[in-house]
C-alpha cells in the first residue's frame, strides 16, 4: 500500500458499503495522505442486503477524508464490481481528477518510472514489473534500477503478450537485469553499458557499506539466544530469503519493528530467490539463522547448511516468521522484578549465640515475616543492610513464618550489626515475564 500509493497520481479507496471502514482502510488512507496523492472513493458492495453508504462516509469523516456532499473536496461513487454498476461513474470521476491535477507526461524521452515488484525466477533470471511516469521504455534500452542494470531483453505485458515499447502509466515486466531490484527504487534508461555500470556499482558499494559485519558463531535461533543472553550482542541477525522482493521487504520492516532499547533484530540480508550456498556463508559468518519464505534451498546450500551448522527455517505465513522472532527476543529480556512487602518487625534485643552469631528478638509488628525471604535493616527510617532472613525461630524451633503480634527470633546471612530499635522490613521477589 505505502509503495502504491508513492508510485500513482490518483488513489481508489474502495470501501464495501456493508462492512465499512476497516483497519486496512485507515491503513491506505494514512499511506495515501503521507504520499499527497488525491483519493477517490469507490463505496463498493452496494448491491448487497445492509449497503450503507452513509455510514461509510461518516466513518471516513474520522479519518479526514471529506466527500464533496458533506462539503470536502474528495468524489464519491457508489459502485457494484459484481453487478458492474456504477463503473462508468467511477471512469468519468477518474478523468476528471486527470484534467482538475493536469496530469501529463511526455512520451518521447527516455524513459524512467518505478520498481513495483521483483523476483528470480527459474529460466527467466530477474524479472522486475515497472511503471512507467514519464517517456518511452523499449526492448533493446540499457536500463539502471536500484543497484541493478541491464539491457532490456524483453517487454511482457498483464497478459503475458510481449510488447516492443511501453509509455507513460504502462505497467510491464522486463527481463533482461543483472539482480532483482527493489520495490519502490526508480528505473531509468541510460545511454550506454559503462554508465549503467557504474551508477549500479556505485549504488551498490552505498548498500554494502549501511549493512555492518555480523559476528560469528552460533547460527540457529537458539544458539543465537544464548548468546544474546550472555550479553555479546543485543541484536538478532537475520537471512531472509523470500518468493519476491515485494514479501522480503515487508517482512525486513515488520522484523525491524519488532524489539526495543535493550533487543532487535536486523535484516543483514532480504532478497528475492531461493536459498542459495552464498546465502549460507553469510548466514554463517554473521551468525544468523535463514529464513525462507515461499522458498526452498538448492541441494548444494541444504548439505552446506548441515556440514556449517547453519539452521534454514521455512515459511509459508508471515506472522509465523515474526511470532517466531518475538517469541525469541521475549525470551532475551530479562524479566521485570516486582517487589511486594508482606512485613515489618522491631528489634527489641540483640543476643550473641555462639554457634549462630547474632540473633534479634523481635516482635512483629504488621503482615507477616517468612524464612527466605528479603530483608532490609531500617536504622533511622535509613536502609544499612538488604539481604536474607538465614533464620527463622519461635522458641527453639525454625518456623516458615511468624505473623503480627508474635514474638520470634532472626539471623540474617553474613550480616550482624544489628541493634536495638532497628526495624526489619520483609518483601517477596515476583519476576514477571517481559512483552515486546
Amino acid at each position: 500500500r505505502s509503495r502504491g500509493s508513492q508510485a500513482t497520481d490518483i488513489v481508489i479507496l474502495v470501501v464495501a458499503a456493508d462492512d465499512g471502514v476497516m483497519p486496512q482502510t485507515i491503513e491506505a488512507i494514512k499511506h495515501a495522505q503521507q504520499a499527497g496523492a488525491p483519493i477517490i472513493v469507490a463505496v463498493n458492495k452496494m448491491d448487497r442486503e445492509g449497503a450503507n453508504p452513509q455510514k461509510v462516509l461518516q466513518q471516513l469523516l474520522q479519518h479526514e477524508v471529506i466527500v464533496e456532499s458533506m462539503g470536502g473536496e474528495t468524489q464519491a461513487i457508489e459502485v457494484s464490481a459484481l453487478k458492474k454498476t456504477g463503473l462508468d461513474n467511477l471512469t468519468e470521476a477518474i478523468t476528471l481528477q486527470a484534467e482538475i491535477l493536469d496530469l501529463k507526461a511526455n512520451p518521447d524521452r527516455p524513459g524512467d518510472g518505478v520498481v513495483v515488484e521483483s523476483q528470480v525466477e527459474q529460466g527467466r533470471g530477474s524479472v522486475a514489473t515497472v511503471l512507467v511516469k514519464r517517456g518511452k521504455l523499449k526492448r533493446g534500452d540499457i536500463v539502471v534500477a536500484g543497484a541493478q542494470w541491464g539491457r532490456v531483453r524483453a517487454l511482457i505485458d498483464e497478459r503475458g503478450q510481449q510488447l516492443k515499447d511501453i509509455g507513460p502509466s504502462q505497467p510491464a515486466e522486463i527481463l533482461g537485469l543483472d539482480g532483482a531490484p527493489e520495490p519502490g527504487e526508480l528505473f531509468a534508461v541510460v545511454d550506454s553499458e559503462a554508465r549503467a555500470r557504474e551508477i549500479a556499482d556505485y549504488r551498490q558499494r552505498q548498500k554494502k557499506s549501511g549493512v555492518g559485519a555480523g559476528t560469528g558463531g552460533g547460527t540457529s535461533l537458539e544458539q543465537m539466544m544464548a548468546r544474546l543472553q550472555q550479553n555479546e550482542t543485543q541484536e538478532l541477525p537475520i537471512v531472509l530469503k523470500a518468493d519476491v522482493q515485494g514479501s522480503a521487504e515487508a517482512i525486513t520492516q515488520a522484523l525491524e519493528k519488532i524489539g526495543n532499547d535493550e533487543v532487535k533484530a536486523r535484516v543483514i540480508l532480504g532478497a528475492a530467490g531461493g536459498v542459495n550456498e552464498s546465502d549460507v556463508l553469510l548466514a554463517k559468518a554473521s551468525g544468523a539463522p535463514v529464513f525462507a519464505f515461499n522458498v526452498r534451498a538448492n541441494k548444494q546450500a541444504r548439505e552446506m547448511a548441515e556440514r556449517e551448522g547453519v539452521e534454514i527455517r521455512y515459511y509459508s505465513i508471515i506472522y509465523n516468521v515474526l511470532d517466531d522472532v518475538k517469541g525469541t527476543l521475549e525470551g532475551l529480556l530479562a524479566p521485570e522484578k516486582r517487589e511486594t512487602f508482606i512485613g515489618y518487625a522491631e528489634i527489641l534485643e540483640v543476643f550473641n549465640i555462639s554457634k549462630s552469631g547474632k540473633v534479634a528478638g523481635c516482635k512483629v509488628t504488621e503482615g507477616v515475616v517468612k524464612r527466605g525471604s528479603g530483608v532490609r535493616l531500617l536504622r533511622n527510617d535509613t536502609v544499612i543492610h538488604e539481604g536474607m532472613l538465614k533464620t527463622l525461630k519461635r522458641f527453639k524451633d525454625e518456623v516458615p513464618e511468624v505473623r503480627s503480634g508474635m514474638e520470634c527470633g532472626m539471623a540474617f546471612e553474613n550480616y550482624e550489626d544489628l541493634q536495638k530499635g532497628d526495624l526489619i522490613e520483609c518483601f517477596e521477589v515476583e519476576e514477571v515475564e517481559r512483552k515486546l
